[in-house]
């Protein structure tokens, strides 16, 4: 007879023979410091008033300030696309491709150090790693002000590269040792929506600093990287001071609070809480096959994600021929897309499915970029253009955040977690070499080849997503009918998840 196991309580001693998630308690017990766990409980919440109020905790105590040093780690890498309006390229005599050049050289060392960075951040531990590597790219920025030629720029945009990789990666795995799998795509979304913010508040920051009047810097692009980089390196001493290494070092919470936060972790998103990181054990990730569709998906992702934060202000020029109202036209879209994402990360945690919601991101990329290319005479049709803008701002947001909560929803093992992120979210990032050169200057003011080559990565980006989440549904599917049971990933423990997919037990988290 076929069991069907939908309760979120431990099961009795029947269903122990028939349920495939349940264990002999002698033999499975797990114990921390805090509290005693049994491979019988399911990742079910079993008291909804202490976790909520838990959660509270978390976040107004961390997402605040995680948002605050996301911010501006996307100002600081994102705003030479605000000096370039202001002249950065005539008045540092830049020779004709060497502006892209300058943008593109940021992804190498993105890319290459990302990895080495996020295992040392996992050995000595995020809270404390994040704000140092917050005042290095502070300090990086800083420097730029002092620039006199495109060989200084240049070589202080490869360090901002190395200071900035793995900070995205590392804030990721942070908050999934705070947050169950359920809860997370929300808070991601609060904090990357400070990126939404920092490209709309740059814009109205460049107009308020190009606007300075002044004897100390010969052009004002030089106050923008002044002001953004003394803020970020004063907020990062801040944070080396207050961001908690983990739950059960959090000043702000009670000794049952700290259990209760153990407990949540272990059944609902690590197999093995604060494990010690083995990069041997780690690389098991690449392995598996859907490693390689969440990293075709991320490459999908970058060239519309990079093409928007590196070249709106660029494509909104196209519109608008004041240089200083440009960058006002960059707010709106910034700020919808931000809204955008909080509406579609809260929509996915509360139907607990990522992929739909990942999908309909890249069609608004891909329909944004198709009306702006297929638009002759933008002046003439000025508020379509001006949406379509809109619309790549939605495109590009909500996927990053819900891709890299989806598969870090599929990955108990801690180690393996870290290193898919730290491949992965720099990997999207490698393909601001594709928009750094896709557009052309000589493709000004409305750049249609780029327009296109990005609107096919949108395409292609919501193709490959919804076939892994269709398999995925497929094969939940077929391991509950060969076990006779009603099972989703809710259901199942990550205590019991260490192996992944090659666990029966194992339910895809779509």
């Amino acid at each position: 007879m076929d069991t069907h196991v939908n309760s979120p309580h431990l099961a009795d001693s029947d269903s122990t023979q028939k349920n495939p998630i349940s264990s002999h308690r002698d033999s499975n017990d797990i114990e921390s410091d805090h509290v005693a766990i049994s491979e019988e409980t399911t990742a079910g919440v079993t008291d909804v008033a202490a976790e909520k109020a838990l959660c509270r905790k978390f976040d107004l105590r961390l997402l605040p300030v995680l948002a605050v040093m996301y911010l501006f780690n996307a100002l600081d890498k994102g705003n030479l696309g605000n000096a370039q309006t202001a002249g950065l390229s005539r008045d540092l005599h830049f020779e004709p491709g060497q502006y892209n050049q300058i943008v593109g050289v940021f992804f190498i060392p993105y890319v290459l150090f990302a990895p080495p960075l996020a295992m040392l951040g996992k050995k000595f531990g995020p809270a404390r790693v994040l704000p140092l590597l917050m005042l290095c790219f502070g300090s990086f920025t800083l420097l730029t002000a002092t620039t006199t030629n495109y060989g200084g720029i240049f070589a202080l945009r490869w360090f901002l590269g190395i200071a900035e990789s793995s900070f995205f990666p590392l804030v990721i795995y942070y908050q999934t040792t705070f947050y169950r799998r359920g809860e997370l795509a929300r808070r991601l979304a609060i904090f990357y929506a400070a990126s939404n913010i920092a490209n709309a508040f740059s814009g109205l920051l460049a107009f308020g600093v190009f606007q300075i009047k002044s004897t100390l810097v010969d052009h004002p692009w030089r106050w923008l990287f002044i002001v953004e980089g003394s803020v970020t390196v004063c907020f990062s001493i801040f944070a080396f001071f207050y961001l908690p290494r983990s739950a059960a070092e959090a000043r702000f919470l009670t000794e049952q609070e700290k259990a209760l936060a153990y407990h949540r972790i272990h059944v609902d998103s690590s197999s093995v809480v604060n494990e010690k990181f083995v990069l041997r054990d780690s690389l098991k990730i690449f392995k598996r096959p859907a490693t390689y569709g969440f990293l075709i998906i991320e490459i999908c992702l970058g060239v519309p994600l990079q093409g928007v934060s590196l070249f709106l202000p660029q494509i909104v020029q196209g519109i608008v021929d004041e240089t200083v109202t440009i960058n006002l036209y960059t707010v709106a879209p910034n700020v919808t897309g931000a809204v955008m994402l909080l509406i579609l990360a809260f929509a996915s945690d509360h139907m607990r499915i990522r992929f739909p919601f990942v999908c309909l991101g890249f069609a608004f990329t891909f329909i944004g970029f198709i009306i702006f290319a297929a638009i002759r005479d933008v002046h003439a049709q000025i508020r379509v253009a001006y949406f379509a803008t809109f619309m790549m701002c939605w495109g590009t947001s909500a996927p990053s955040v819900l891709l890299s909560t989806w598969y870090n929803n599929n990955v108990a093992h801690e180690g393996e977690r870290l290193t898919l992120t730290s491949v992965g979210v720099p990997l999207a990032n490698l393909m601001g070499l594709v928009a750094s050169y896709v557009f052309q200057e000589k493709d000004a003011p409305k750049y249609t080849p780029a327009l296109i080559t990005t609107a096919c990565f949108g395409a292609t980006g919501c193709l490959v997503a919804g076939c892994l989440g269709l398999f995925m549904l497929w094969d939940n599917k077929r391991r509950n009918h060969r076990q006779g049971v009603d099972l989703s990933a809710k259901d199942v423990p990550t205590l019991q998840l260490r192996d992944g997919p090659e666990v029966e037990v194992f339910r895809w988290f779509l």
